[in-house]
């Protein structure tokens, strides 16, 4: 019988914070309801968000434990993932792989309570969850954007629990950057192994730190453009008016964070957002100020009119 620690671990339940990209949505349409909706209307939606989120959680994490599963054979050769539960033999693969199943099943139960459009949003993460178990992984940059991909579609999937219409602009924003936080993970992974003198190989095959680099800096670029891109179009424009203005300056917020992470990667330390957290002061104080300044810009009643009165604004979009 496993340990519950060592089930919770399997479960990565610090890994969590990535599925807050299905509250994007919400939190985007909150910005606009505070002003529009009723309390009942705005609570109405922030538990369909709430579900969404706890159903994409359990079905990330079904996934970490059938992965974990079919790779402990190579994860006991890396000496970072070598002390992972299933590698490490304190819980046996069909063991994680029964409790992979349970959570799975419990996310579409989740996702049944909110619509039947979320469950298929959550049944399409699966498929493609099995798709890169079942091979995508093994193949350069494919394996990156399957796990961006993956990412994009819990953004759509927040949107369409609130029965909202999806952003492209949100999804190619999160896409970008989740391809870019895609080969820090690969090259978090291929540095360490390389520091412990392991043998350790990516499963994808990428061909060293050169290949990585470039990658990154590709990724990089794409990230900053197409969040800018989206703070100055006019999608941003008719949503927020002049507070849009404030998303862009919070650019170099942006760019902080996407360096530090570089940095931690060439270092080999931890891809963990939460490891990051609490290990890098930059990190930490660059995600605040956004999140703090960001919450600002769409939720204090005068920002709008403040950042009108202070910089040049675009005329409004017409239809």
């Amino acid at each position: 019988m496993a340990a519950p620690r060592d089930i919770l671990k399997l479960a990565r339940p610090g890994d969590w914070t990535k599925n807050s990209f299905v509250l994007l949505a919400f939190i985007f349409w909150a910005a606009n309801a505070v002003r529009t909706q009723t309390t009942d209307a705005i609570v109405e939606k922030a538990i369909a968000a709430a579900l969404a989120f706890a159903a994409f959680c359990f079905v990330a994490s079904g996934f970490y434990c059938i992965n974990d599963a079919m790779d402990a054979e190579k994860d006991r050769q890396h000496p970072v993932k070598c002390r992972r539960p299933v590698a490490a033999g304190r819980i046996s693969p069909t063991s994680a792989i029964g409790i992979g199943v349970v959570l799975i099943a419990l996310s579409v139960v989740l996702a049944g309570l909110v619509s039947s459009t979320l469950v298929l949003a959550v049944a399409l993460y699966a498929v493609l969850q099995v798709a890169y178990n079942g091979g995508l992984k093994r193949v350069a940059f494919v394996d990156v954007a399957t796990i961006a991909t993956g990412f994009g579609l819990r953004a759509a999937a927040g949107a369409i629990a609130i029965a909202v219409p999806i952003s492209v602009w949100l999804v190619l924003c999160v896409f970008f950057l989740c391809l870019y936080l895609g080969f820090i993970k690969r090259m978090c992974d291929l540095v360490s192994a390389e520091r412990a003198g392991s043998q350790w190989k990516s499963p994808a095959g990428y061909r060293g730190r050169e290949e990585l680099q470039w990658l990154l800096g590709l990724s990089a670029v794409m990230t900053v453009s197409m969040y800018l891109s989206y703070a100055l179009s006019d999608h941003a424009w008719t949503l927020f008016g002049p507070r849009a203005t404030g998303l862009a300056l919070l650019t170099p917020f942006v760019l902080v964070a996407i360096h530090r992470f570089w940095r931690r990667a060439n270092e080999g330390s931890s891809d963990s957002p939460l490891d990051a957290l609490r290990s890098d002061p930059v990190v930490l104080s660059a995600i605040l100020c956004f999140l703090g300044l960001l919450g600002v810009v769409l939720f204090a009643p005068q920002a709008g009119e403040i950042l009108n009165s202070v910089f040049l604004q675009q005329e409004a979009p017409t239809s």
